[in-house]
């Protein structure tokens, strides 16, 4: 396929994925798995089983994430340690500007529904999550 053809698809894609609005930033929300990486290159690593998950925590487009680890009887181990961040609006899409002192970095979100999201960070890496659904032996 031509280099027209796959401008034509990327136009495609890009046109028909649903804009991430303002009500929606609420999705973000709880716990989170990462499902993938996907690379500039096109290739992607998938993350079958993980030892710690995200927790995101946002109100007024001011927030906090912190990993845990969920625990077999449904309840979660964590530290004290978050990241802040603050999300804003650029050109139509929404920015989460974290705050670590000596690290800060930037991501776009690309998708966000109810039960999945997505973003990209500066260097052109993507992540997929899912939302977490813990595991409780003991029910």
């Amino acid at each position: 396929m031509g280099r027209i053809g796959w401008i034509g698809i990327t136009l495609l894609i890009v046109g028909c994925t649903n804009k991430v609005s303002r009500e929606d930033l609420r999705h973000l929300n709880g716990y989170w798995a990462i499902e993938k990486v996907v690379f500039q290159d096109g290739k992607d690593k998938a993350y079958k089983l993980s030892t710690t998950i995200d927790y995101l925590e946002v109100e007024q487009l001011q927030g906090f994430r912190k990993k845990v680890q969920p625990r077999l009887d449904g309840t979660y181990t964590t530290t004290d340690d978050a990241i802040f961040f603050e999300i804003y609006e650029r050109e139509g899409t929404f920015q989460i500007r974290y705050q670590k002192v000596l690290d800060p970095w930037e991501e776009k979100i690309v998708t966000l529904t109810e039960n999945n999201f997505s973003v990209t960070n500066d260097a052109g890496l993507t992540y997929f999550y899912k939302r977490y659904r813990p595991i409780n032996v003991n029910e």
